[in-house]
């Protein structure tokens, strides 16, 4: 028997992973209300998140340094971890911010709970990995849900010019998160999953800050109560405790368990942006969210995630 089949969904473990993902997709809301609410830019509310989130990942670099197992990284496995880092949290996340100020917040989730399938054609062409026949199915669902979403979208949103730029940019997001997944699949059981996720954080957040000090905004003079307020509300909300919960989620249930549990975020984030946002909720998005959620359903089912999400 599997390390996988040997987990059973308790109550327990079923409450903080739903929590966690839901916890999870308050993200783009939060991000959405701030862009509505305040003047900050995509960078600089970024900038704000990894600050206040920045605490958390040193705790946890000290933490897993001092492990009794902790051995020294070699020249090659920092710069993995550091490459990952950058494209896993900087890049990515950057991409996400500034797109979310083009497309709606439910639209945001569905294209970037594509990152599973990406990670699965990458480990395909690029580690060689073969691409089973369910994975296939799964891979077409996804991208044939999200083809469907968009196109209703498009049709109701089709006066904002920058829809498809915006639409390109959380691509990327989901395009470079998946990178980070895979990568991080073949350097975790060198480095430790506590450690590469701790130090893969801070490499990231020294890319924010450094993109923050060049393009000019070194002083946070100018961010006023409201600013730190939804700095805060991201970092802890809507990264830190739910990163905590969905760890914690892994060790009771399993990676599998949790994949399936997680797929509930687009479908909170599109709620959330109905009630919150005052985005619009059409037959295309319910559809096409269904279609994505069981093609990402299939890829867990059978593939072992790791802890990474968005």
């Amino acid at each position: 028997m599997s390390n996988e089949q040997k987990y059973r969904v308790t109550l327990a473990g079923f409450i903080i992973t739903f929590s966690g993902a839901i916890l999870f997709s308050t993200k783009a809301i939060i991000v959405k209300l701030a862009f509505k609410h305040t003047d900050m830019n995509a960078l600089s509310l970024l900038a704000l998140r990894m600050l206040f989130s920045l605490p958390f990942y040193l705790g946890a670099a000290w933490m897993a340094a001092r492990s009794k197992n902790a051995v020294s990284l070699t020249g090659r496995q920092w710069t993995a971890v550091i490459f990952l880092g950058l494209f896993g949290y900087y890049l990515s996340s950057l991409f996400d911010f500034v797109g979310l100020q083009y497309v709606t917040a439910g639209l945001e989730r569905l294209i970037l709970f594509l990152y599973p399938t990406f990670a699965v054609l990458i480990n395909a062409l690029i580690f060689k990995q073969p691409v089973s026949r369910l994975q296939k199915i799964a891979l077409l669902l996804t991208y044939a849900g999200v083809a469907f979403a968009y196109w209703g979208e498009l049709r109701i949103d089709m006066n904002n010019p920058y829809f498809l730029w915006g639409s390109f940019l959380i691509f990327l997001c989901s395009l470079t998160f998946a990178v980070y997944i895979a990568g991080s699949g073949k350097v975790i059981p060198k480095v430790g999953a506590a450690r590469f996720t701790a130090y893969a954080m801070l490499a990231s957040t020294g890319g924010v800050f450094i993109h923050f000090a060049l393009a000019g905004n070194i002083s946070a003079g100018g961010f006023s109560g409201i600013h730190w307020g939804y700095g805060l509300l991201l970092a802890i909300v809507a990264t830190v405790l739910p990163s905590f919960m969905i760890s914690g989620g892994l060790k009771r249930i399993g990676s599998s368990n949790v994949a399936i549990i997680s797929a509930i975020g687009p479908v909170s984030t599109i709620v959330q942006a109905y009630f919150i946002l005052d985005e619009p909720l059409f037959a295309e998005q319910i559809a096409g969210t269904a279609l994505v959620i069981a093609g990402v359903l299939l890829i867990g089912w059978r593939q072992p995630k790791n802890a990474g999400t968005k």
